[in-house]
């Protein structure tokens, strides 16, 4: 990532930061999407803690990022759908709600999804090549699985063409 030249104009400095902070959380949700791990890795600050749902917390972005490959290891896609909710910046650190839902389909059960429904409670910081996510608390509201029992997917042509 390129570090990005900042306004004086206070106004312009605040709406870089919001649209800086927010394409750092979209592109995480998108480089999981991809399976891309270093992408993934360049938006985590080296000393992050997440915890998703009730497992136990994770510390360090190597550690995160590690930890997001090992449970999505047997995923044959994903799809995150965030909303940014909420940005507030204070200096060098930003705090953020993001809303999430998420679908993803398994080696082991090709023919069903699933769905997850929860908020990401982010902190972030500035650091000299931009802004990176220090802190990440995905607090899982709702689970399923949807089943094409019906054989819709390969009736419409689905999961082609692979990009």
């Amino acid at each position: 990532m390129a570090a990005t030249t900042y306004s004086a104009d206070p106004a312009i400095r605040a709406l870089q930061d919001r649209a800086d902070i927010t394409d750092v959380l979209y592109r995480y949700a998108s480089t999981i999407d991809r399976f891309d791990q270093a992408r993934l890795r360049s938006v985590l600050a080296d000393d992050v803690w997440a915890q998703y749902g009730n497992a136990d917390p994770v510390v360090g972005g190597d550690a995160v990022a590690a930890w997001i490959a090992e449970a999505t290891a047997n995923v044959v896609w994903q799809h995150h759908l965030l909303s940014v909710y909420h940005v507030e910046v204070d200096g060098d650190r930003a705090t953020a709600l993001v809303y999430h839902t998420s679908h993803q389909g398994f080696e082991d059960d090709p023919h069903t999804a699933k769905l997850l429904v929860g908020r990401y409670h982010n902190e972030l910081r500035r650091e000299a090549d931009g802004w990176r996510i220090s802190r990440l608390v995905l607090e899982i509201l709702w689970g399923e699985e949807k089943a094409d029992a019906a054989g819709y997917l390969a009736l419409v042509g689905g999961r082609g063409p692979k990009v």
